[in-house]
């Protein structure tokens, strides 16, 4: 188990870094000065390189990569040549809003999702059955930003229930903030809540052909019973597994979604970042996406072996 911990741990390691490095690479060959872009067009050429060489541009690649690596091992992300101010703070700013929004909108999924996906395995080849499935499908082809621009049109400007955008900050309440996140994070979650409507359908249908549920039945346990005491905890385990997947997936694909409702969020940091080519901040802001797809990659293999005894043993 430890060798194998070992291993994980190393395997992390080794693709952080690989990231890491492409990341770099990547933003270095993407078009555009940063320096001719902050002074316009009309700076000399005298001034830009002065500019150059205060950011550091004027390095040699390896040398730029190796103290952008040295700042992201001490906590140093570095200072954002468009705001002027450290990355860190600025991309602690910004999750503090993307971080509810991806929270409200798992949130959001599961409730769809779990209920529709065990009652529809229940009612097999039913007319309900059908019906979630052209929903389910339906919440996966809809593209999120279209939801988007549908509930603003809906429930902004037509019923003028909700805020068509902005964020009022979570110094004005608790209340404000998550009602401004609640319509960005429906738009989120609909797309997340179909897929795991059908995994959570096709989980509890496996299981529900499994011996210790037909035993439950013979010994008497009512029908709904033996599908929420048994069935349906067994079913849950590749469930909880897209739940993590799809957690990091909502905070990396909030990029539309927050500008379209003009949340000041990580997504929307990021484009921001990409417009004003503000190279420090997009390499810090896609190394954090990525870290975090590979984290929770990570922890779900762990537990999958938590999980499966037999995944250790076959580890030798």
């Amino acid at each position: 188990m430890l060798t194998l911990l070992a291993r994980r741990l190393g395997s992390l390691v080794l693709t952080l870094a690989a990231v890491s490095a492409l990341i770099f690479v990547v933003m270095d060959v993407l078009p555009g000065d940063p320096a001719a872009i902050m002074l316009g067009t009309s700076a000399s050429p005298d001034t830009l390189a002065a500019l150059r060489h205060e950011l550091g541009l004027d390095q040699p690649l390896l040398m730029r990569y190796a103290q952008w690596l040295g700042g992201l091992l001490t906590g140093d992300l570095g200072t954002s040549y468009t705001y002027g101010v450290p990355v860190a703070g600025l991309m602690a700013e910004r999750l503090a809003v993307t971080l509810p929004l991806a929270v409200m909108a798992i949130i959001i999924s599961v409730v769809i999702a779990i209920p529709l996906g065990v009652a529809s395995a229940a009612k097999r080849n039913s007319a309900f059955d059908y019906l979630a499935s052209v929903l389910s499908q339906l919440f996966i082809a809809v593209p999120g930003f279209w939801v988007a621009l549908l509930l603003i049109l809906t429930f902004s400007i037509s019923l003028s229930w909700m805020p068509a955008g902005g964020f009022p900050g979570w110094n004005e309440g608790l209340f404000p903030g998550l009602r401004a996140l609640l319509l960005p994070a429906i738009a989120l979650a609909l797309p997340q809540a179909g897929v795991l409507t059908r995994v959570t359908r096709s989980s509890v249908l496996e299981v529900l052909h499994e011996d210790f549920v037909r035993t439950a039945r013979a010994k008497g346990l009512p029908r709904r019973a033996a599908l929420w005491r048994h069935a349906v905890p067994n079913a849950l385990v590749p469930v909880i597994t897209i739940l993590g997947l799809q957690f990091t997936f909502l905070i990396a694909g909030a990029i539309l979604i927050e500008n379209v409702f003009n949340l000041p969020g990580l997504g929307r940091l990021a484009y921001q970042a990409l417009t004003q080519r503000d190279v420090i901040v997009m390499q810090d802001v896609v190394l954090f996406f990525a870290g975090l797809v590979i984290i929770m990659n990570f922890l779900v293999d762990l537990s999958y072996l938590m999980l499966d005894p037999r995944l250790r043993g076959g580890s030798r």
